[in-house]
């Protein structure tokens, strides 16, 4: 049977029984009120993301903008006090949201729980549906999971003790092809918030917690001062006091690095901190200066938190917030147990205690690791210099970091590498393979890659083409030879999986939109936007 549709929607993929209660008439008209209030807003600040990209290109670097000084310089205002359940948040996990990984993660101790609807999760139609499904279950408590194969249930634990949920939205630059508003693609971003606080503000709110959310991929304050529009509306339509909604930015864009007091001001009223999402600002990096020969960046693994412009970003993020009122959170611990090899998993957690011992000690109110073994290292790591709730009241007044800091390359060291490279593309094709397989997080060499770590490994094979980078070994990087690697890695994936397994996997496909944008000349923004119209179920007509 077909399912009704809100004046001006329209559904173009299946739905399910299940996931109809999502779609409801009313959570449909919800969604279609936001996009048709801010869609036009948001497709003008991405023509502003095109327009300073173009600066950019013309040799226009970042710097701190003169409009918002008297912002960056008045020292009395706040951002909101700490909502409860986020007023500690020493380690907080995150993961897509299938059923199994949102149990565990509610169950693993952590903190909170950043239950991804971006970089880990591939945006399937299906995926998303399922995904707010299991939210909703998992806000009433009611969600659990039974293994197909071995019939192990999975439940929420009663002692009290889940994490707190946020959940992670699209960024503003994604689409929802299979929702469309007066003929227009939905924002990703509105479908997802939309439908989540549709149907979980009030009971999250009942729960003793709140709608509560993480803002990705923002280039600009005007980006933030969106967002919380947004929020505002939402909280009024709901009849929701404003200031209820609590949103954390993850600064992962070298641009939003020099408004970090501009976003906070914008969202104030609703900013429960900052994010240093190390992943994503290490592609934007590349990305933004991507035409600059002087920004050329060694192996992904010589790129470490203490390069110096990673390093500059985090002391800035770190007194921005302090000054504010407001938490600082570290970044990802991508590292995952190593099954069966006890002196490789021995190294990796050790990587892992190190990192978050340099957050903590830098003034870090908190982390994320990806894993629920990792859970307990962060604790342990965190608990030991932070007893007491947050760091807020340290306020880093010794820290001084100029515009040129932020860009800084100075003593980086590392090499390009022959190693690397391959590494790149081996990486990039894995991951890409999985995305359009349905799949968001993927362990990779002992790591939990997601779609920032690909997109690292595919700007870099980009940016060292079009600069004709030698490697270490003394060979020059050309297309003719990225073109000729990728081809090796394909034949490997080939070999390694046999003829039938290999024809019914995506690796073809991903090698071809790979080879699209790896040869220094075409670039896409994202591969998830590059990728998406490839994982799209639209049908005849919407379904139930």
């Amino acid at each position: 049977m077909s399912i009704i549709c809100a004046p001006g929607v329209s559904i173009l993929g299946v739905v399910t029984p299940e996931q109809a209660t999502i779609l409801t008439l009313e959570a449909q008209q919800f969604v279609a009120q936001l996009q048709r209030c801010f869609n036009k807003r948001r497709l003008d600040l991405l023509d502003a993301r095109v327009t300073r990209q173009k600066e950019l290109d013309a040799g226009k670097l970042p710097s701190f903008l003169a409009s918002t000084a008297a912002i960056r310089d008045d020292v009395t205002w706040q951002g909101a006090a700490p909502a409860a359940g986020l007023i500690d948040r020493r380690v907080e996990i995150t993961g897509p949201v299938d059923k199994k990984m949102i149990i565990n993660a509610l169950n693993s101790g952590a903190t909170q729980f950043m239950a991804d609807l971006e970089d880990s999760h591939a945006p399937t139609w299906a995926n998303n549906l399922d995904g707010q499904f299991n939210l909703r279950e998992a806000v009433s408590g009611t969600i659990s999971f039974t293994a197909p194969a071995t019939g192990k249930v999975y439940r929420l634990r009663t002692d009290g003790k889940l994490a707190t949920l946020i959940v992670r939205p699209r960024g503003w630059h994604l689409e929802e092809a299979h929702f469309l508003v007066d003929g227009q693609r939905c924002s990703g971003s509105l479908f997802d918030f939309g439908l989540y606080m549709f149907h979980c503000a009030k009971p999250s709110i009942a729960a003793g917690f709140g709608p509560y959310f993480y803002c990705p991929k923002m280039e600009s304050h005007l980006e933030a001062r969106l967002w919380n529009d947004v929020f505002c509306l939402a909280q009024d339509m709901l009849a929701i006091p404003r200031g209820t909604i609590r949103a954390t930015v993850l600064i992962e864009t070298i641009l939003a690095s020099y408004e970090m007091d501009e976003i906070l001001f914008e969202l104030r009223q609703h900013s429960s901190g900052l994010n240093c999402g190390r992943w994503d600002y290490i592609f934007s990096f590349i990305k933004k200066l991507r035409n600059h020969a002087q920004y050329v960046l060694p192996d992904r693994a010589d790129i470490s938190m203490t390069a110096p412009f990673m390093d500059a970003y985090v002391r800035l993020l770190i007194q921005t917030c302090h000054k504010r009122g407001v938490h600082a959170m570290g970044g990802m611990a991508a590292q995952i147990p190593i099954k069966n090899d006890p002196a490789a998993n021995t190294a990796a957690m050790t990587k892992v205690r190190n990192d978050k011992t340099r957050e903590v000690l830098a003034g870090h109110d908190g982390t994320w690791v990806a894993h629920p073994e990792l859970v307990k290292i962060a604790l342990e790591v965190f608990n030991k210099h932070m007893p007491q709730p947050n760091q807020l009241y340290i306020r880093r007044c010794d820290v001084v970091v100029t515009a040129a800091d932020l860009l800084s390359l100075k003593n980086l060291g590392g090499s390009i590498t022959e190693k690397g490279l391959r590494g790149n593309l081996d990486v990039a094709l894995q991951y890409m393979e999985a995305w359009l397989r349905g799949v968001g997080c993927v362990p990779i060499h002992g790591l939990m890659e997601d779609a920032a770590t690909a997109e690292i490994s595919r700007s870099q094979l980009w940016q060292w083409v079009r600069h004709s980078a030698r490697t270490a070994e003394g060979r020059v990087i050309s297309p003719e030879w990225v073109a000729t690697l990728l081809q090796q890695e394909l034949a490997a994936k080939q070999q390694a999986l046999g003829q039938e397994r290999f024809a019914r996997s995506k690796y073809e496909l991903a090698g071809k939109l790979i080879a699209t944008t790896i040869q220094g000349k075409e670039y896409s923004d994202f591969l998830t936007s590059l990728c998406y119209d490839h994982i799209l179920s639209i049908k005849g007509g919407p379904k139930l």
